[in-house]
């Protein structure tokens, strides 16, 4: 019988994002960067008020960033895909 000793080895990586939010009238755009230190992933989104909307700057900047940050996650899962896809193509020893 055999048993597993445990001999994975812990990794801790810190990932930054930045959101710049920038409000012109009724329009909230927003510029998201992910630096995961191998790569950064850049993003561009924006919202723009309904004239039948009340006027709060929050709201904008939240369907802004959502926009942006769901953006960032679907680059992150085609990034995933396409390196995961050039590792099976590798010879392995």
């Amino acid at each position: 019988m055999t048993s597993d000793t445990g001999t994975e080895q812990t990794r801790t990586k810190h990932w930054t994002l930045r959101l710049d939010l920038f409000e012109e009238g009724d329009l909230t755009s927003v510029h998201a960067v992910l630096d995961t230190g191998d790569r950064a992933l850049e993003s561009r989104a924006s919202a723009q008020r309904s004239p039948t909307d009340r006027p709060v700057a929050e709201i904008g900047d939240e369907f802004a960033a959502g926009r942006a940050l769901v953006d960032l996650g679907h680059q992150l899962l085609r990034a995933g895909t396409v390196d995961s896809s050039a590792e099976e193509s590798l010879p392995h020893s």
